[in-house]
C-alpha cells in the first residue's frame, strides 16, 4: 500500500522479492538447518519474523543513537497493560513492506496471512486500557516522538478463557511458550528491587540519612521489544519487566533432599511477574498485586534515573524534568511517584521541598473511570509492612498537603480527609496522582467534566490549570489496513493515500456518501467481511451463522455498567415477539458478544453464563431458527477483534451515562462502518458531534438524569415491572425455568439485582430497567433503518468519514502539546 512498493519499477520489485526470500532462506538454514520444502509452518513463520525484525532492529538502533546525539527529553509512559496483538504483519504494514512480502512469499507457496496464525499473542492486557497504551505507543513511533511504554512481562498474561457448560472457565494463557520472537533482554539494565524489612533512621551528621535494612530483593530484568510507527525512520522500545529471585535455588536445602523447599524463594519471588491481575478477593492476592505495582514501577524509576545521569552527566538531578516526563496511565503506577521521591532523596540526596518540586514536574496522571472500584487504595498495614519506607515518604507527603488543604478549606474535616492521600486508614493512590502531578486528564470531553464537577471537584477548586479533556483515539491505520484491507484498498482508491498519514483526510469521503458505486463496493466489502466472521465462527463453535442477517455485536470487558444484561435481556424480548406471532416479518438477528469477566466478578460470570443460557434457548427453538441467533465468542483478544469488529454493522456502546470515560472499542467499529448503538456516555457524545445525530442512534438517560436520580433516590425499580408487562414477562424467564429448567434459580441473583435492593444499596444501579423501553425503541430504529439498504450505506460511509477525529496520533499531538513537550527524532533528509 505504502508509496515505496508503488513507486518501485518491475525490475527494482523483483529485485526486492528476491532478497526477501534470501534473506528468509538464510534464516530457515541458520536456524533451523532446513530449506523452504521442509520447513513446519511454526518455523516459516520464525525466519519470516527474524527477517522483518532485522529491519524493525535498523529503525530502532538509529532512534536510540539519534535520541543520544540529538539530547532529546524522552518520555516513560506507565501502564500496568500493553495488549499490542500480534506483530508481524502490523510491523510489515508500518514498514510499508506488506505487499512486497506478501508476493514474494507466495511465489515459493507460502501464505503470509496464515504465518501469522503461528505467531503467540502477547497476553500483557485485559482490554481497552492495554489497548490504549499500544496504540498510544504506535502514535508515539509514527511522530518520532521519543518514548518507552514500560510495564511487566506477565507469563501467563490475564487468562484463556474458555466457555464450559455456559459458564467461564479460566485457563492459563502460556503465550511465551514456545518463545517470543520480538524481545530482547537488556541484562545491563537489571533492577533490584526491595521489599519488606525496616527503616533505619540516622541524625547524626546533622541531617537525616535513611538506611532500609532487611529487606527481601528481587530482580528486576528487562525485556525490550520494538514498537514501529508508520512509515517511520524509528521505532520505540517497550520495556517488560520480568522478576527473578537473586537466589536460584538453596543448595544446602537441596542436598537435604528438601527439593521443594529449596527452590521455595526463586517461586515467590518470580511470581510477581506470572499472571495479570491476580485475584485480590483475599490478603495474599492483595499483597501479590502491591508487589507488582511496586516492582514495574521502582524498576522503571531506578532506570530512568540512570539514564538520565548517563545521558545528561553534566545536568543536576534537580533538572530531571527538563529531561523526562513520566506519564501514570491510570492509578495502578500512582507508586512510581514515591518510588522517585525515595530514589531524590535517599540515593540522590535532595532535600525535602526540593524533592518535591521535581517530582511534581516530571509527573502527569491519565484518569480512566470514576468507578470506586478502580480508583485504587491501599490497607496502611500491608503498605507499610511491603513498603517501609514508602509508607514513611506518603505520610510525609500526606501531611504537608493535609496542612495545604486546611488553608483551602479550614474547618472542612469531611472534606479534607476525601482529598487525603492517607485516611481511615487507606492510602488512595487516586488522590496521590493528582495532588502530585502537574498534569490531570480525562479521556473525553464528557468525563473530564465529571472529574472536575465531581469525582476531583475538590481538587479542581484549587488546581484548575492542572486539568486537562483529551479524548482517547486508535491506531487506525491497524484497524483499517490490517484488520479490514478491503476497506483499506477502497478508501485509498478514493480518495488517495495521503489518509494513511493524516486521519483528517477521511473526510474526503464524504461525497462518497452520494456515490451509487462506491456505496456498492463498501457494502461487497461489508458482506465479505461477514462471511469471513462466519467462517470463523462455524470453524472454532461448531455455529453457522446467516451473514445476511443484521450483525449486532458488543465486544468490551464484561462489567455491569457496561450492560451487556441489557442487550440479553432486550433478545429475550425479541424472542417472546417471535414466539408470540411466529408468522409476522422479521429481520433476521445476529447478536455476538465477546468479553472476558475478571475470576473474581462473580456477577460478571453469572451474566457471561446467563447469556450462553439465552444463546442456548434461542438455538433450541425451532420458532425462531432462521431469524435470531445468539453467540458468545469466547477469549476475546485483538486478533479476534480484527475479525469481528470489520464485520459489525450495529456497534453495541450501551454503558450506563456518566460511567464508561470514553471508550475506544466504539471508535474502532465506527472506522469499520458499523452504527453506532448508544448512549450519552464518554466518547459517544462526540461520536455525536462528529457524525451527526442522523447518523447515529442514541438512546436512554443522560448523565445529569443519573446523577439525579442516584442523588435524590427516585428510581422506582417495583414500579417499572408492575406497570410494563413486556419487561415483567422478560424478567420472569430469568426465574421462571424458562432458561434453565433443572435449576430455575440459577439466575435468581441476577433477578434480585434488578429489582431489590442489596445491603442497603440501590437495585439496578446502572439503569437496565429504566432504559430498556428506550433500548427496545432505539433498537426498533435499527431494524427499520437497515430495511432501507442505501440509507443503511450512506450512513455506514458517513461514519468511516467522520472516525479521523478519533486517531491516536491526534490524541498523542495532544497530549505533546499540553503535557510532555517533547521534540521529535529529527532524521536526516
Amino acid at each position: 500500500m505504502g508509496k515505496e512498493y508503488f513507486y518501485m519499477n518491475e525490475l527494482n520489485r523483483a529485485e526486492a522479492k528476491a532478497r526477501i526470500l534470501k534473506e528468509v532462506e538464510e534464516k530457515l538454514h541458520r536456524s533451523f538447518g532446513i530449506t523452504f520444502d521442509d520447513a513446519t509452518p511454526m518455523q516459516l513463520y520464525k525466519a519470516v519474523a527474524l527477517t522483518v525484525r532485522d529491519e524493525v532492529m535498523e529503525r530502532w538502533t538509529h532512534g536510540r543513537e539519534e535520541r543520544a546525539e540529538q539530547k532529546l527529553k524522552r518520555l516513560y509512559y506507565l501502564s500496568v497493560e500493553f495488549l499490542p496483538g500480534k506483530m508481524l504483519v502490523n510491523h510489515l504494514l508500518n514498514l510499508v513492506e506488506f505487499d512486497l512480502y506478501q508476493e514474494a512469499l507466495s511465489e515459493v507457496g507460502v501464505n503470509l496471512m496464515e504465518l501469522e496464525a503461528e505467531e503467540p499473542e502477547p497476553g500483557l492486557g485485559n482490554g481497552g486500557l492495554g489497548r490504549l497504551a499500544s496504540c498510544f505507543m504506535e502514535s508515539l513511533a509514527t511522530l518520532q516522538l521519543p518514548a518507552m511504554g514500560c510495564s511487566i512481562r506477565y507469563e501467563y498474561g490475564l487468562f484463556r478463557q474458555q466457555i464450559v457448560d455456559g459458564q467461564q472457565v479460566e485457563a492459563p494463557d502460556n503465550w511465551l511458550e514456545d518463545g517470543f520472537i520480538w524481545e530482547v533482554p537488556d541484562y545491563d539494565d537489571e533492577m533490584e528491587i526491595h521489599f519488606g524489612g525496616h527503616i533505619i533512621e540516622d541524625w547524626s551528621e546533622g541531617y537525616l540519612k535513611v538506611r532500609h535494612e532487611d529487606y527481601n530483593t528481587v530482580l528486576a530484568l528487562p525485556y525490550d521489544v520494538p514498537v514501529s510507527g508508520y512509515d517511520s525512520d524509528i521505532a520505540l522500545s517497550m520495556r517488560l519487566w520480568s522478576a527473578r529471585s537473586p537466589r536460584r535455588i538453596n543448595m544446602e536445602q537441596f542436598s537435604r533432599g528438601d527439593y521443594i523447599k529449596a527452590s521455595e524463594e526463586k517461586e515467590l519471588a518470580e511470581a510477581i511477574s506470572k499472571v495479570l491481575y491476580p485475584d485480590d478477593n483475599h490478603l495474599e492476592g492483595k499483597e501479590l498485586r502491591l508487589k507488582q505495582h511496586y516492582f514495574f514501577t521502582s524498576a522503571t524509576i531506578q532506570y530512568a534515573v540512570k539514564d538520565f545521569k548517563r545521558r545528561f552527566p553534566e545536568l543536576p538531578i534537580t533538572r530531571l524534568a527538563d529531561k523526562i516526563a513520566i506519564h501514570i496511565n491510570d492509578t495502578h503506577p500512582a507508586l512510581a511517584i514515591l518510588e522517585l521521591m525515595r530514589v531524590l532523596l535517599d540515593q540522590e540526596g535532595l532535600p525535602w521541598e526540593t524533592a518535591i518540586a521535581v517530582c511534581s514536574k516530571v509527573f502527569a496522571y491519565t484518569n480512566h473511570t470514576i468507578m470506586n472500584e478502580a480508583l485504587e487504595t491501599w490497607s496502611e498495614d500491608l503498605f507499610k509492612v511491603l513498603l517501609p519506607r514508602l509508607y514513611s515518604i506518603v505520610q510525609a507527603i500526606n501531611q504537608d498537603f493535609c496542612e495545604s488543604l486546611w488553608k483551602h478549606y479550614p474547618g472542612q474535616f469531611d472534606r479534607i480527609a476525601k482529598m487525603a492521600i492517607v485516611s481511615y486508614g487507606q492510602i488512595h493512590m487516586a488522590n496521590l496522582a493528582v495532588a502530585m502531578s502537574h498534569a490531570v486528564n480525562g479521556v473525553s470531553k464528557l468525563h473530564t467534566r465529571i472529574l472536575k464537577q465531581d469525582l476531583f471537584a475538590d481538587f479542581y477548586r484549587i488546581y484548575p490549570g492542572r486539568f486537562h479533556a483529551i479524548t482517547n483515539g486508535i491506531s487506525y491505520r491497524r484497524w483499517s489496513l490490517k484488520a479490514n484491507p478491503g476497506l483499506a484498498h477502497l478508501i485509498t482508491e478514493a480518495i488517495g493515500p495521503g489518509w494513511l498519514r493524516d486521519a483528517a483526510e477521511l473526510e474526503k469521503l464524504r461525497p462518497m456518501a452520494e456515490d451509487g458505486a462506491f456505496l456498492e463496493k463498501a457494502a461487497a466489502i461489508k458482506k465479505e467481511n461477514k462471511v469471513r466472521l462466519a467462517h470463523y465462527v462455524e470453524k472454532t463453535q461448531g455455529i453457522v451463522l446467516n451473514p445476511d442477517s443484521i450483525y449486532d455485536v458488543q465486544a468490551k470487558r464484561l462489567h455491569e455498567y457496561k450492560r451487556q444484561l441489557l442487550n440479553a435481556l432486550h433478545i429475550l424480548y425479541l424472542y417472546q415477539q417471535i414466539k408470540a406471532n411466529p408468522e409476522a416479518d422479521f429481520t433476521p438477528r445476529t447478536f455476538l458478544f465477546a468479553a472476558k469477566a475478571a475470576p473474581g466478578y462473580y456477577r460478571a460470570k453469572l451474566i457471561i453464563s446467563f447469556i450462553c443460557q439465552v444463546a442456548e434457548l434461542v438455538h433450541n427453538d425451532p420458532d425462531v431458527k432462521g431469524r435470531l441467533k445468539v453467540v458468545f465468542l469466547p477469549n476475546y483478544n485483538v486478533s479476534l477483534a480484527e475479525v469481528l469488529i470489520p464485520a459489525a454493522e450495529v456497534s453495541e456502546q450501551i454503558s450506563t451515562a456518566g460511567k464508561e470515560a470514553s471508550g475506544t472499542s466504539n471508535m474502532k467499529f465506527m472506522l469499520n462502518g458499523a452504527i453506532t448503538l448508544g448512549t450519552l456516555d464518554g466518547a459517544n457524545v462526540e461520536m455525536l458531534d462528529a457524525v451527526g445525530e442522523e447518523n447515529i442512534i442514541i438512546f436512554g438517560m443522560t448523565p445529569e438524569e443519573v446523577q439525579q436520580a442516584y442523588r435524590f433516590n427516585s428510581y422506582r425499580q417495583g414500579e417499572l415491572y408492575e406497570e410494563n408487562l413486556a419487561l415483567r414477562r422478560v424478567l420472569d424467564m430469568m426465574v421462571d425455568g424458562s432458561l434453565t429448567p433443572a435449576n430455575p434459580h440459577r439466575f435468581s441473583e441476577l433477578y434480585q439485582a434488578l429489582l431489590f435492593s442489596d445491603n442497603g444499596g440501590m437495585a439496578d444501579p446502572y439503569f437496565v430497567l429504566k432504559d430498556f423501553d428506550a433500548y427496545a425503541a432505539a433498537q426498533k430504529k435499527v431494524e427499520a433503518l437497515y430495511g432501507r439498504p442505501k440509507v443503511w450505506q450512506k450512513k455506514s460511509v458517513l461514519n468511516i468519514a467522520a472516525s479521523g477525529v478519533f486517531s491516536s496520533d491526534k490524541t498523542i499531538r495532544e497530549y505533546n502539546r499540553k503535557v510532555w513537550h517533547l521534540s521529535p527524532v529529527e532524521s536526516e533528509e
